[in-house]
């Protein structure tokens, strides 16, 4: 088992898992019917995070479901609006989807039985046998693609799709996250903290990997949005998430003490980066770039258990 990996807690026999669904929502009333009517009737808790509306989301919201929880977004952006329904859960797995009716929270099953298997986070891969996109462009799969081979080449990651944020994961992996507090206040020029927009998705991914805990893949399927407009601006959130690639990965490197490692592992300084990002994404492995921290992620690819 992985450096500071921990085993999934144990269930009484017969007891099923509590399940709680955090969905993040701003100006949604429109699409909540078809989010809702789609979930699994065994779950235990939804979680309504709601930035600002000024439509009926939050009345909606209640008639569809009245035990639904509704919780008021503290600052901006996707990430404190999953950071402040993440603080607010009680259930023993924490389900992330959207409100817009791009998961399909049919699929919630699917990610409970790869946790209840053995993986402390399950993730989302729209690029992996049985997944596909009816709303990604061209533009952003590149950028996908691309954002994906840095992670897989800088910390020895394995996955298929970095920036899709149809996760679930065991409750108990919270503080490994360590998100921005809800509770501080939002910057005096009115903009986000570091952590509370779309590159929240990546950050967790890393902080998941980091630690060492078993990270499964589960196809998925994303729909277009129904109604509405996106809040994502490709280049805007891509230039996001790179900058928290590039952060984290010498928060990582200057924290942890590096390893002992074998003579025919090459090491990639960081002067290479320009180079990295260069790399097909198919042949990141090919460099033999080992993690710049103590930890080695687990990843289960296609239905395959392989250690990173």
């Amino acid at each position: 088992m992985p450096p500071y990996a921990t085993p999934a807690p144990s269930l009484r026999p017969g007891r099923r898992p509590t399940v709680t669904v955090v969905v993040p929502t701003r100006n949604e009333e429109r699409n909540l019917p078809h989010v809702f009517e789609r979930l699994p009737g065994d779950v235990h808790e939804v979680i309504l995070v709601d930035g600002g509306s000024t439509d009926r989301t939050v009345e909606v919201a209640r008639e569809l479901r009245p035990d639904v929880r509704v919780v008021q977004q503290t600052r901006t952006g996707k990430g404190n609006a999953l950071a402040c329904g993440f603080a607010a859960a009680t259930g023993d797995i924490v389900v992330m989807i959207d409100a817009d009716g791009s998961t399909d929270p049919a699929e919630i099953p699917r990610f409970v039985d790869t946790l209840l298997a053995g993986a402390d986070f399950a993730k989302g891969s729209r690029f992996r046998a049985g997944g596909d996109s009816h709303d990604i462009t061209r533009l952003r799969r590149l950028g996908n693609e691309g954002l994906n081979g840095i992670v897989n080449t800088l910390f020895g990651t394995r996955f298929t799709d970095l920036c899709y944020g149809y996760n679930a994961f065991w409750r108990r992996l919270l503080p490994a996250l360590d998100l921005p507090d809800p509770a501080l206040p939002r910057p005096a020029d009115g903009g986000k903290l570091w952590g509370d927009g779309f590159e929240i998705e990546t950050l967790i991914n890393i902080r998941v990997a980091a630690h060492g805990y078993r990270v499964r893949e589960v196809a998925s399927v994303e729909h277009a949005r129904i109604h509405g407009d996106s809040n994502l601006n490709t280049f805007r959130d891509g230039t996001r998430v790179l900058r928290t690639i590039l952060s984290e990965f010498r928060r990582l490197a200057t924290a942890a003490p590096r390893p002992a490692r074998p003579a025919a592992v090459p090491v990639v300084p960081m002067g290479r980066l320009r180079d990295l990002v260069a790399v097909a994404p198919g042949r990141v492995g090919d460099l033999g770039l080992a993690p710049p921290f103590g930890v080695q992620p687990a990843f289960a690819l296609a239905g395959q258990e392989a250690a990173a």
